[in-house]
């Protein structure tokens, strides 16, 4: 007889049997008794029963779970309920042709979507490899000389380059020159995070000149929203006499053929990367980006990787200046950017690579010859002679016809009001659509057959001439370029990723597989309401479930990051104060365990940030809290606190934390970092969340691609619906309505919507039942490696009944002070034994925090727990003597098979031992291919881009 698995049955990792065990390791008979223990009874949501079984209280409204092949016929009934039509709106978002190698290598390659953000350099140095190319591609192709490793979109990355000026220019001006032919979306995000910051926005026709006054930036775009192609170079020199920085976003395609800004003097470049290879997805997500000269480097916000050398002085990359980002600065931070958009860097950065300067070239110029034919059909109804790949024309009284008659052939433009339309044409458009637009306009094709009419600004430098950008022009290159980066690198087709706080769970292919159809793909996020009904729906249901889940009453997806969410949220609590005459409130609560993101959250809000101490325990200290309630009664906006604890317990005082919050007139903010301990156990908004971010990459199975994407949705009670991220087309768009009334985070009205899909996928096979069984053995993992490892490493900090909630913490810091080994040594020494490292030093020094997921089987534990206990026999040898301190094999790790080769070995420890520390048939072995990276090299001598031609001659 035959067992029909559930799909719940394939995601989480032990077994009945498995489990048993487990469970008897911990000292509980069943998962309800270790949830009856863990989590406080005051919030645990009591069981109902239903006639499918035992339902937790917001899951009740699921459907029943779906199999794998339910799921993905629902999901293919959606995507085909949309319209993919052919899209010539521009606005930032561009057809683009995906090569299929990087579409199977990349994006539906485990290797390269299960990885985690490269903070283990040692072990990720293929994608810190190509996340070096797409920052030299970048750099390459915008003029400047240092590029970061992605962006949010470009929105999120024209509101970094205003922060980013207004902190380099030391004077007292707090105005921004922002030219109107600036795409919507960026001036929209722009006027959002320039509010709180009280950074005046003056809107102005820069070809007109700069206005009078003091100002410390300028925004401008290349080309223009109306397509228009400017010199911009009088200007910044006008600009810089002033005293005044400018920033210009930038179509990097067009770059191929347009004097780059950064050579004619800008100090920013920002933009997307979208139409290198990244479909529209409706919205995201894309690689923007953003590019600074050397003398702004230390300002620029986000992730940087740089070259350093490894202990063999090997050639070796590594994220450098991490002491920019804002989860080490906190409430000093200058961006709360948190993740980037690696998965999509990496895709564009290999689009580059696959067709080189030549191949861009003539795509650009393919695209602008598509758009000059367009210019000599509609004659003089065309309002900008100079343009790359948008054409602007005057239609009188026309534009809502022309459109229709382009729509009822199949094509999308973009009506700019009732006397203009805007045509734009990318790598997808062929001679047949342009014939198609000309007769949708009443015109016929032109006898040119479309002139050039880039010649005043043409570029001449060149670009891309490393050979990361000569070397792959053949699939057979390129798929073994990818197979050989990919092999550098851990992740979790390989090896579990026992990441606290940072919940690397499987992200399984039926959830994977969706988001490459077209009928989700090729959505322009602007595309009219007509043509998205499927995707539309998909979101509707996805909102609906997650505030049902978490007890709140309205989900914004708009926010494409956990970062963004908090931000988001925290705008929606000043709105409400306002509207109740209380804007005056601008405290900030968040304890010091708290992650980083929060404080800068807040900081950039325009809240001033009051830590509140903890206990040692880890709990937040009840004391200061009322005292410091106390102290700010009057202007108190808002708690932040993380549930469960960034320190891995359930607090059993949550509820009084709430009540206090809420007696003194403030709102209490609940991160959902952790949520993967809560789903189907307790919901934030009934236990006294006023708002929350869900972290869908972390508790719902979007994978982390090496540091992006990731999506965090806001979710809000009631009363602060109506707060919710709004158009960020101003009011204008095609979905003005169905979104919220509060300022826009993001350049889309959904966020990276194309990968949503994923979410709704492991929702829908999980059913309610097992949701709440992946968070129960969740829970049950990590008090599983608790018990077994607690001997070895003490665990830091457990709740009520001795019990962690889905992490836990393991205290180095009695081994370093006994023996000099440092958590840097276990963590490095665990790549030789073929594992990620878990959280180093994080939220407290000198420590290890492992969460093990619901997805990991018992097999994958015990092998952690044995790499973890023998390492701890080989710091014992050094504590001994055996080994000195300064040579031993966690000194060493890690280990090459290059060092282990050499001819002599003057370590006390064998090759053997250096290599395979449990033997060979312990697990397959994973090399890392670099020693130990010296990370205060890479920073003093900062490289953040390919080595110059001449090394490689």
């Amino acid at each position: 007889m035959t067992t029909e698995f559930r799909f719940a049955d394939r995601h989480i990792g032990p077994d009945r049997d498995a489990l048993a065990g487990m469970l008897e390791v911990i000292g509980v008979d069943s998962l309800e008794a270790l949830a009856a223990l863990a989590v406080p009874a005051g919030i645990l949501d009591p069981l109902t029963d239903t006639a499918d079984g035992p339902v937790a209280p917001g899951l009740e409204a699921l459907p029943a779970a779906a199999t794998e092949e339910q799921a993905l016929a629902e999901l293919a009934a959606m995507a085909d309920a949309n319209t993919v039509a052919v899209s010539m709106i521009g606005q930032g978002y561009y057809d683009t042709l995906t090569p299929p190698v990087l579409r199977r290598n990349i994006v539906e390659n485990p290797g390269w979507y299960t990885s985690y953000t490269p903070y283990q350099p040692e072990i990720s140095q293929g994608r810190l490899e190509a996340l070096l190319n797409f920052q030299t591609m970048v750099a390459d192709l915008t003029g400047c000389e240092i590029a970061n490793a992605s962006m949010l979109d470009e929105a999120t990355a024209a509101a970094e380059a205003m922060t980013l000026m207004h902190r380099a220019v030391r004077g007292d001006s707090n105005r921004l020159v922002v030219d109107v032919d600036l795409f919507a979306h960026s001036r929209t995000v722009l006027a959002t995070r320039a509010t709180p910051l009280g950074i005046e926005i003056v809107p102005a026709d820069l070809r007109d000149g700069l206005p009078d006054g003091e100002f410390f930036g300028v925004i401008a775009q290349l080309p223009g929203a109306s397509g228009r192609v400017t010199d911009w170079s009088s200007l910044i020199d006008a600009a810089h006499q002033r005293g005044a920085l400018v920033a210009v976003g930038a179509d990097l395609l067009a770059l191929t053929l347009i004097t780059p800004p950064g050579e004619i003097g800008a100090d920013v470049v920002f933009g997307s990367a979208q139409r290198f290879g990244v479909p529209m997805g409706f919205g995201g997500p894309h690689a923007g980006y953003l590019a600074v000269n050397q003398v702004h480097a230390r300002q620029l916000p986000g992730r940087l990787v740089g070259v350093s050398v490894d202990a063999d002085g090997t050639s070796a990359y590594r994220l450098s200046l991490q002491t920019r980002e804002q989860h080490i600065r906190r409430d000093r931070a200058t961006s709360n950017i948190c993740t980037a958009q690696a998965l999509l860097a990496v895709v564009a950065a290999m689009y580059a690579s696959y067709h080189g300067a030549e191949g861009l070239t003539a795509i650009a110029r393919r695209v602008h010859q598509h758009a000059a034919a367009l210019a000599d059909g509609l004659g003089d109804a065309v309002v900008h002679d100079d343009f790359f790949d948008t054409v602007l024309a005057r239609v009188p009284g026309r534009a809502d016809d022309v459109v229709a008659a382009a729509k009822a052939d199949g094509i999308n433009l973009w009506r700019v009001d009732a006397d203009h339309v805007s045509v734009s044409c990318d790598e997808a458009t062929t001679d047949a659509h342009v014939a198609s637009v000309l007769a949708a306009f009443g015109a016929a094709p032109g006898r040119s057959g479309g002139a050039d009419r880039l010649a005043a600004v043409a570029r001449t430098s060149t670009f891309l001439e490393h050979p990361a950008f000569r070397d792959y022009r053949t699939e057979t290159a390129m798929m073994r370029y990818l197979r050989a980066l990919a092999d550098k690198d851990i992740a979790l087709d390989r090896s579990m990723i026992p990441l606290g706080s940072c919940t690397m769970k499987l992200n399984a292919a039926a959830e994977m597989e969706p988001i490459t159809w077209p009928g989700f793909a090729r959505l322009h996020p602007f595309a009219p309401a007509s043509d998205t009904p499927g995707l539309r729906r998909l979101i509707d249901q996805l909102a609906s479930w997650l505030a049902q889940m978490t007890g709140y009453d309205a989900v914004s997806l708009q926010p494409n990051a956990g970062s963004q969410g908090e931000y988001a949220g925290l705008l929606a609590i000043q709105a409400y104060l306002a509207g109740r005459g209380e804007g005056h409130r601008d405290v900030c609560l968040i304890p010091s365990s708290a992650h980083g993101t929060n404080a800068a959250s807040a900081a950039l809000a325009g809240l001033r940030v009051v830590v509140v101490a903890c206990r040692d325990n880890g709990d937040v200290d009840l004391d200061d809290l009322r005292a410091k309630i106390a102290e700010h009664a009057g202007s108190l906006a808002a708690l932040m606190i993380t549930y469960p604890s960034t320190h891995g317990v359930y607090e059993q005082d949550i509820e009084e934390i709430c009540a206090a919050v809420h007696d003194a007139g403030g709102q209490v903010y609940v991160d959902g970092a952790n949520l993967n301990a809560l789903v189907g156990l307790a919901r934030p908004g009934r236990f006294g969340g006023d708002v929350s971010h869900l972290n869908l990459h972390k508790t719902f199975c979007i994978p982390h691609g090496g540091g992006g994407p990731g999506v965090g949705p806001v979710a809000v009670r009631a009363h602060l619906a109506e707060f919710l991220p709004g158009d960020p087309q101003g009011g204008d768009g095609p979905y003005a309505g169905e979104v919220g009334g509060g300022p826009a985070v993001s350049s889309a009205p959904f966020g990276s919507a194309s990968i949503l899909p994923i979410t709704w996928a492991y929702i829908r096979m999980m059913g309610a039942g097992g949701l709440r069984a992946a968070s129960l053995t969740a829970i049950a993992s990590a008090n599983y490696l608790a018990r077994r490892l607690d001997e070895y490493y003490p665990v830091l900090y457990t709740g009520n009944n001795g019990m962690v909630a889905h992490e836990c913490i393991l205290d180095l810091r009695p081994l370093t002070k006994a023996t000099g080994v440092t958590v840097d040594d276990v963590a490095k020494r665990l790549a030789d034994y073929g594992f990620h490292a878990p959280t180093m030093s994080f939220p407290v020094a000198g420590t290890l925090m492992v969460e093990p997921t619901e997805s990991e089987s018992l097999a994958e534990l015990d092998a952690f727990c044995a790499a973890m206990i023998a390492i701890r026999g080989e710091i014992d040898r050094v504590a001994s003597g055996e080994w000195p301190v300064e040579d031993n094999p966690l000194r060493g790790a890690p280990h090459t098979a290059e060092c282990l080769v050499a001819e002599e070995w003057a370590h006390p420890y064998t090759r053997e031992q250096a290599a395979y520390p449990l033997g060979v048939r312990y697990r397959p072995k994973v090399w890392p291919p670099v020693r130990r990276i010296d990370g205060a090299y890479g920073d003093r001598n900062l490289v953040c881009s390919c080595p110059p031609i001449e090394a490689f001659s």
